[in-house]
């Protein structure tokens, strides 16, 4: 298969999925029809809830959204075997029935309920129990997310030195010039905002000199990068930042440096589509379905069936938890008109989805490099990724491939802090919202005692900043095989949010319950999976060989989130039997 015809096919079907069951949902949902300001405009607070321009939300939704997930599940569905076909059926199909319905799902529904979180929704249309639940599970696993991309920002970041502590600055020179090229984005971020929202440059004007700024940051950054830290210090100046960036108004930071961050990501869709059709790599160096067992045992995998691991380990290119937190955290909080929710949102999610494709595209060339020059192959995500898809430039336009790998690990990085100060901002509203009974009539700024302490943003911030850091530099890998599961929980939970909110209205809810289901049952079983292996793990230590904590922990965090579906799915399930009937 020629990767440039399935690059074509694949965004044509999403294409025509976007126009047309984009198009269908909204009349169903009656998205727009509500004439009333959005919350945004009828709760602006100057910090969260502050009306963005659509292109400029779009820039914080997709980079928030989009992280190093569109890039890393494909590439790790290709080294486990399961094919490009699969791979791209997931994505297509996962990305217009799934993704598109919950994300668009999410910011619909928590826009009708004031801007509120999925925690609230769920508390608002079946118990405050459930609430509860979802709340502390939503929460350790952002603590994880945290955790996670503050890592791979400080090993993007990191300098290499040897066993004596001396600087290798030959090694640690593309990650120095990431890192600088970074700080300057977020200084070029922030006086973008304060032209934009207090000296009322137009929008146009800031957007150009925006993008000369970005250029010449870039110059500045592969010229000039004195900047040489360790992986552990970038960790803790990645938590300082993230504990400032969560709690500073939005128009300061997040809105301005997600709307730059976009051309960042426009940028690296074109160069990943100039990149195909100079190329035009076939597909062959992946196979076209699953592996065979004798296969797998050639190339020393593990074999792993296709139902439920593909649907966990392609996640953002599909369909993923993490964006229905966004959508009802950040997103919902900023949405300027109530029509914008479908390009934002359902068109966010299948943005996504080209970039996964072009992702496996550029596996297959990386594959088929790697077999060419096997003295130097390209390996991890971001050498997958950013070199393939430079190798494919520089193979038709020689000497361009150092500029052009650097361009895309910077977006990569780009995405990875801009997804985790979301992450820590949503974090922060879970935490806040535990400890508040809505039902009574509280809020943030109302409650008192020990609430009134815990509901302090600083507080809950620095709290969920010191949990992600200290787990980032103590071995999140050790638990990180339960994420995919995890994520996939959220999403499950989130389409029951709002098909329990959409049969509480009296709306169509079977476009979102049968996604629903089936996310339950993939959840339930790579839990099951996962928690057998975890179990063999421990039985087989050995004194010699002792299990550590990390097998322990996934046993006992596995088995209390299997419960934590069918508790939730039981609920939910009841309140779609007996909807309460509610204005909508």
């Amino acid at each position: 298969m020629n990767g440039l015809l399935l690059l074509i096919i694949c965004v044509a079907a999403l294409l025509c999925g976007y126009v047309f069951y984009g198009r269908w949902l909204c009349k169903k949902w009656g998205i727009g029809e509500n004439s009333e300001e959005t919350p945004a405009h009828t709760m602006e607070d100057g910090v969260d809830y502050v009306a963005a321009k659509a292109p400029v939300l779009m820039g914080h939704h997709f980079s928030s959204i989009a992280g190093a997930g569109p890039i890393t599940g494909p590439i790790s569905a290709a080294a486990a075997g399961f094919g490009w076909l699969a791979c791209c059926l997931w994505i297509v199909i996962g990305g217009i029935f799934f993704g598109g319905v919950h994300d668009m799902g999410a910011l619909f529904a928590s826009i009708r309920h004031g801007g509120k979180s999925i925690g609230e929704i769920i508390s608002a249309n079946m118990s405050r129990r459930a609430k509860k639940l979802f709340i502390i599970f939503a929460y350790l696993t952002l603590i994880l997310v945290v955790a996670a991309f503050a890592s791979i920002v400080a090993k993007t970041f990191g300098a290499t030195f040897d066993e004596s502590g001396v600087l290798d600055v030959a090694a640690s020179a593309t990650n120095a010039q990431v890192a600088m090229v970074s700080l300057l984005f977020i200084v070029i971020a922030i006086v973008f905002g304060f032209a934009v929202y207090r000296r009322n440059v137009s929008m146009l004007t800031a957007t150009l000199v925006g993008i000369v700024g970005i250029v010449l940051i870039i110059i500045i950054g592969l010229n000039w990068h004195p900047i040489y830290l360790s992986e552990k210090t970038w960790m803790w100046v990645v938590g300082l930042y993230i504990a400032i960036a969560s709690v500073t108004p939005v128009w300061i930071l997040l809105q301005p440096r997600d709307y730059l961050s976009s051309f960042l990501l426009y940028a690296m869709l074109a160069i990943a589509v100039v990149a195909v059709i100079v190329s035009h790599p076939s597909m062959g160096a992946l196979p076209v379905i699953q592996l065979t067992a004798e296969e797998y045992a050639a190339k020393g995998l593990d074999w792993k069936p296709v139902f439920p691991v593909l649907f966990t380990t392609i996640a953002c290119g599909a369909i993923s938890g993490f964006h229905s937190l966004v959508s009802s955290g950040t997103t919902s909080k900023q949405l300027d008109k109530e029509k914008d929710a479908k390009p934002i949102a359902y068109g966010g999610m299948l943005l996504e989805c080209v970039l996964a494709v072009a992702t496996l595209v550029a596996v297959a060339y990386a594959y088929s490099y790697n077999a060419a020059n096997p003295d130097s192959p390209l390996k991890g995500a971001t050498a997958i990724f950013g070199g393939g898809l430079a190798h494919m430039i520089d193979d038709a336009i020689p000497g361009t491939f150092t500029v052009l790998n650097i361009l895309l690990v910077l977006t990569y990085s780009a995405f990875c802090l801009t997804s985790l100060d979301t992450a820590t901002r949503l974090a922060r509203f879970m935490f806040q919202e535990f400890w508040i009974d809505s039902d009574k009539g509280e809020t943030a700024e109302n409650v008192s005692g020990y609430k009134k302490f815990l509901c302090n943003p600083y507080v809950a911030t620095i709290i969920t900043v010191i949990l992600g850091i200290v787990l980032g530099l103590n071995g999140y890998e050790k638990i990180w095989a339960l994420f995919g599961s995890a994520n996939q929980l959220l999403a499950a939970i989130g389409l029951l949010a709002v098909a329990v909110w959409l049969g509480n209205i009296a709306k169509d809810k079977f476009m979102v319950v049968i996604p629903m289901f089936f996310m339950l049952c993939v959840t339930i079983a790579s839990l099951i999976i996962n928690t057998k292996d975890q179990i063999a793990v421990i039985k087989n230590a050995t004194p010699d060989n002792p299990a550590d904590w990390g097998p322990y922990s996934q046993v006992i965090i596995g088995i209390l989130l299997i419960v934590l579906a069918v508790v939730l799915a039981i609920e939910g399930i009841q309140t779609l039997a007996k909807p309460k009937k509610k204005a909508a």
